[in-house]
């Protein structure tokens, strides 16, 4: 059964940092990108950041380059995702996800539960 688990979220003041975790049960993440997503109330899902698993290259949605950082510990199964100088901007649920890739074709099929993070003024 393929798992996915957030953790790490929580409130924070605006300008403070958090990190979020993803811990996977897929055996192997060779062929798959890891992506980060996150909605608010009222809004659309939104991506916010991926990494393509071989290779390790990486991709930020404008509203959070420079701030957000997305890793991998490939002996853990685990994507990351620091967060710093948070903005009330970023309050959301946040979503892991797996995306099988095969070239440009990527589908997230797996999701995880998500974990709530809030950003005060």
């Amino acid at each position: 059964q393929v798992q996915l688990v957030e953790s790490g979220g929580g409130l924070v003041q605006a300008g403070g940092s958090l990190r979020l975790s993803c811990a996977t049960s897929i055996p192997t993440l060779n062929s798959y990108t890891m992506g980060w997503f996150r909605q608010a109330p009222g809004k659309e899902r939104e991506f916010v950041a991926s990494i393509l698993w071989s290779g390790g290259s990486t991709y930020y949605a404008d509203s959070v380059k420079g701030r957000f950082t997305i890793s991998r510990d490939n002996a853990k199964n685990t994507v990351y995702l620091q967060m710093n100088s948070l903005k009330p901007e970023d309050t959301a649920v946040y979503y892991c996800a797996a995306a099988p890739t095969v070239g440009r074709i990527r589908e997230y099929n797996y999701w995880g539960q998500g974990t709530q993070v809030t950003v005060s003024s």
